[in-house]
């Protein structure tokens, strides 16, 4: 299958966005320091891949304004996931939290309508295809902690600060 990737320049590093040809939706998000994360989530996802440069202007103006301080920006982004329908719930769920908040584990599961999810909603937030636009990153641990981020636990903290959610 044929993607498009285009590279984004951000302050927490470079952002690989991966969308499809036909309608620009985006299909993945990670950053350039996980590429065996990038790498086995697609092939997962879709089989065989083939990544062109390409640039998805609404993407790189998203972000970019995000990182500007303009939040709401990544919401308008068309989205596909591409997951089971848990993990679809879950992952499309996490836009309803706003920035400057964070929410637990316990809490996810609990919107979801399932207390007792709190695994399963951790081990799908750490398999969150589409980083920052399905914000994983404002999901914490019961006691506070920032349990977790595939791109790092240094860059979590980053954009919780950025966002003003942890000061």
């Amino acid at each position: 299958m044929k993607l498009h990737r285009t590279r984004v320049p951000s302050p927490v590093g470079e952002i690989i966005l991966v969308h499809r040809p036909d309608d620009a939706v985006i299909v993945h998000l990670d950053f350039e320091d996980c590429p065996e994360r990038l790498n086995s989530l697609l092939a997962r996802r879709f089989g065989g891949i083939e990544l062109d440069d390409a640039p998805h202007v609404d993407g790189q103006r998203a972000l970019d304004g995000y990182f500007e301080g303009r939040f709401d920006m990544l919401d308008r982004l068309d989205v596909d996931p591409g997951g089971t329908e848990f993990q679809n719930r879950l992952w499309l769920g996490l836009r309803d939290i706003r920035a400057g908040t964070t929410v637990t584990y316990a809490d996810m599961a609990l919107r979801l309508g399932n207390p007792r999810a709190v695994r399963a909603v951790g081990r799908t937030n750490g398999l969150n295809p589409i980083a920052l636009i399905l914000p994983c990153h404002r999901v914490i641990g019961k006691d506070g902690s920032l349990t977790g981020y595939a791109g790092g636990l240094e860059r979590k903290a980053w954009l919780l600060r950025h966002e003003r959610a942890l000061l």
